[in-house]
């Protein structure tokens, strides 16, 4: 298995000019799929999560070297691929000209039919149930219960105070368990 390199090293090895595309490659290495997935999760479409992972990796890469370590590198990296997502899904609702709802809906319909989708029935069950979330709730429920994010975490990436996080992970967590059983 290969040994994780810490942030702390990443970040040293970038400082410098002959290190730095290394650094970014163990960078890439360390955090890419995690990033991947935490987009994946709230745009839904793989081609969409691929687009918007690259542009966060290449804001990343900008940002850099202005990067003060009173966060966490991955926090840091969370809010950018964050951003980058919302971003992406209110000039979608724009584009299209139709409510976030709607926008929910579509997703839940690209999820089903999506060729890179393996889960069973319960976990498309569960991805549809997200969808119906309001953004916020989703986003905290995802970086809870996927990434395995503590509230402090999370409050880090969205600057939301850790009460109001708690209290949207327990909405989300009720819509879902309604939305669930009135599927049975």
């Amino acid at each position: 298995m290969a040994v994780q390199v810490e942030d702390a090293e990443i970040l040293r090895k970038f400082q410098d000019e002959k290190t730095r595309n290394e650094a970014f490659n163990l960078l890439l290495k360390k955090y890419q799929q995690k990033i991947y997935w935490h987009i994946r999760r709230m745009v839904i479409d793989h081609d969409d999560a691929d687009d918007i992972t690259q542009d966060t990796f290449i804001k990343v890469w900008k940002n850099l070297p202005g990067f003060r370590n009173d966060a966490q590198l991955y926090t840091w990296m969370y809010r950018i691929a964050t951003n980058e997502s919302i971003t992406f899904l209110n000039k979608k609702k724009q584009k299209n000209n139709i409510p976030l709802d709607d926008v929910a809906y579509e997703l839940a319909d690209t999820l089903a039919d999506s060729t890179y989708f393996n889960g069973d029935k319960a976990q498309l069950k569960l991805q549809q149930a997200i969808l119906t979330l309001p953004e916020k709730q989703r986003l905290v429920f995802n970086m809870k219960y996927y990434d395995d994010l503590k509230y402090e975490e999370i409050s880090e990436v969205l600057g939301t105070s850790v009460g109001a996080l708690k209290a949207s992970f327990h909405l989300a967590v009720k819509k879902i368990e309604a939305f669930l059983l009135a599927r049975d």
